[in-house]
């Protein structure tokens, strides 16, 4: 519920520091003094529009801050939690408007859009005046509103859930369906595409290979020629060759006694040489002996490395990438075989969510049938303690016709009503009084308020046309409300004041240069005096004192 409301340089208000507590608290004091102020303040905490207008003059800004006690209201704690923006103290919503016309908005103290004041709002506060009827005129309400009747808002939500997994489901489902042409002709083009590769069978290091093996043919005359001067040089010379040179080197310096230090060591690296001379011209000899210089074998070569080749430009990659794009190739076969596995399961998910949303919804369907009747027979009922004589009031409920599930079931609901014998049944949004709505909101409130989600309703000047018995009846019901939540009003009726737990007065502190609104919580016998204003006008007698005791009397016993 409500428990703070800060108003600060707002119209004629400078500062307001009012605490507020459970039941019905009524709200009087005289015309112009800013009753209505306050409401409207709280409005812009609420995520009401606003312009550079409302600020008091002379100040660069108002400031308007709201604290909630959401210990009874799962919901805005639910949806607080979603967004980060829980606490462990109230819930405080915040608006600042500046004299230039920017507004700011922030919920627990951090920045946030208006729309989301305006959605937090209508979680925990409903107000009803005769400009603005806020939930009560939309059908949403209507639909919300019997379904708590019925007892029937958990099932309202598995219907609502049912229907956004069949959305979800279908358009993931369509989103496959309307890429299946493509995924065809993609899926044919790959397997053309990967069969190609397959049939290659290029093999590890198989490029190497091939392109070191037709170098060697395409110059096979030349290294052979090679080779054999390097054998000529090594071993076969008789001018002279290497190992003949390495042989004398080695017989010279062994042919001394003693061998040490220096010398010892050129004999092993003479020696050392030697032999690897003679094992580079075994290399040579076994090289020549099964060189192969087929024009055939040359010409294969050349066919296989011409088709590697020309399946790498066609791809356009790199002869060494063919292997990473066969694989590439291979696992985007097979997400699309994958598509084609999803269209079949979201298929029969489809088919599922759709029974279970029928079930579900048919269900509420028939819940929702059988409390519509009691639920108008019922507020119609408070119409005629309400001083609305014949006046009727009826739900409708509206079959959709649309093949899909709805969020919101198989029907609109909708209340109409006949404020007047004889006057055909509305639209509550086109009921012209504003009196006569604010009396039929009551009446709606006081029925569903028992199962109702807002905690704290607001009522601007319900009393507006009515007096006498109807007067107190309004009073009454008002203050039932106040026992089950949280209820503000404001009233000129002392029949109306005098049934509240609590009583605001609203009233102008005159200064040598302005002029400011102040609130002030009433003891029990300021209340008195002020009932019995509003019973008797500014002078006060025994008789109107007497008068208005009597009625907070009543009210409390």
């Amino acid at each position: 519920m409500l428990v703070h409301l800060s108003v600060h340089n707002y119209a004629i208000v400078e500062h307001l520091d009012l605490e507020l507590a459970g039941g019905m608290s009524v709200i009087t004091g005289e015309t112009g003094a800013g009753k209505s102020i306050m409401l409207d303040a709280l409005g812009l905490t609420l995520g009401d529009r606003a312009d550079s207008g409302v600020v008091r003059p002379g100040a660069d800004k108002a400031d308007i801050l709201a604290s909630f006690d959401l210990h009874d209201i799962p919901e805005a704690r639910t949806w607080l939690a979603e967004r980060d923006l829980d606490n462990d103290g109230p819930c405080i919503l915040r608006r600042v408007i500046t004299a230039e016309g920017r507004s700011r908005a922030y919920i627990n103290g951090t920045p946030c859009p208006q729309g989301d004041l305006k959605t937090l709002g209508e979680l925990l506060i409903d107000i009803h005046s005769q400009h603005e009827h806020q939930s009560l005129l939309k059908l949403d309400t209507h639909r919300r509103l019997l379904d708590e009747f019925a007892g029937a808002s958990e099932l309202a939500r598995q219907v609502q859930l049912a229907a956004q997994r069949w959305k979800q489901t279908r358009q993931e489902l369509e989103r496959l369906s309307r890429s299946g042409e493509e995924q065809r002709a993609r899926h044919q083009l790959l397997s053309y595409q990967l069969e190609e590769l397959e049939n290659l069978a290029l093999g590890d290091c198989e490029l190497d290979q091939l392109e070191q093996e037709h170098k060697n043919l395409s110059n096979a005359e030349s290294l052979l020629a090679g080779c054999r001067q390097v054998l000529d040089m090594c071993s076969e010379s008789d001018a002279g060759n290497v190992l003949s040179a390495l042989t004398s080197s080695l017989n010279r310096l062994t042919a001394f006694n003693t061998q040490q230090g220096a010398i010892a060591e050129a004999v092993n690296l003479l020696a050392s040489a030697q032999i690897q001379v003679e094992e580079a011209v075994g290399e040579i000899n076994r090289f020549i002996d099964h060189f192969d210089a087929d024009p055939q074998r040359q010409q294969q070569l050349e066919e296989r490395l011409d088709t590697i080749y020309t399946l790498a430009r066609k791809h356009r990659v790199h002869p060494s990438e063919l292997a990473s794009l066969q694989q590439s190739l291979l696992e985007e076969i097979e997400a699309l075989n994958a598509d084609d596995e999803a269209v079949e399961r979201l298929t029969e998910e489809l088919a599922s969510y759709t029974r279970h949303y029928q079930a579900k919804a048919g269900e509420l369907s028939k819940l929702r049938g059988k409390s519509a009747g009691k639920l108008a027979k019922a507020v119609e009922a408070e119409m005629q303690r309400l001083g609305m004589p014949g006046g009727r009031f009826t739900i409708e409920l509206h079959p959709i016709q649309s093949q899909d599930p709805q969020a919101n079931g198989l029907e609109q609901v909708e209340f109409l009503v006949s404020a007047n014998p004889g006057q055909p049944l509305k639209a509550l949004a086109k009921v012209a009084s504003g009196g006569e709505l604010s009396r039929i909101s009551l009446a709606i409130q006081v029925i569903t308020a028992q199962t109702s989600r807002v905690p704290t309703l607001v009522f601007d000047e319900v009393d507006v046309g009515i007096g006498g018995p109807t007067a107190e009846v309004v009073g009454q019901l008002l203050r039932r409300l106040g026992e089950r939540g949280q209820v503000l009003t404001v009233t000129h009726l002392p029949q109306v004041a005098a049934q509240g737990h609590n009583h605001l007065f609203v009233h102008k502190v005159r200064g040598s240069k302005e002029t400011r609104t102040a609130v002030t919580n009433l003891t029990e016998a300021a209340r008195i005096e002020e009932i019995a204003r509003m019973l008797g006008g500014l002078d006060l007698t025994e008789e109107s004192i007497a008068h208005a005791r009597k009625m907070v009397t009543s009210a409390q016993g």
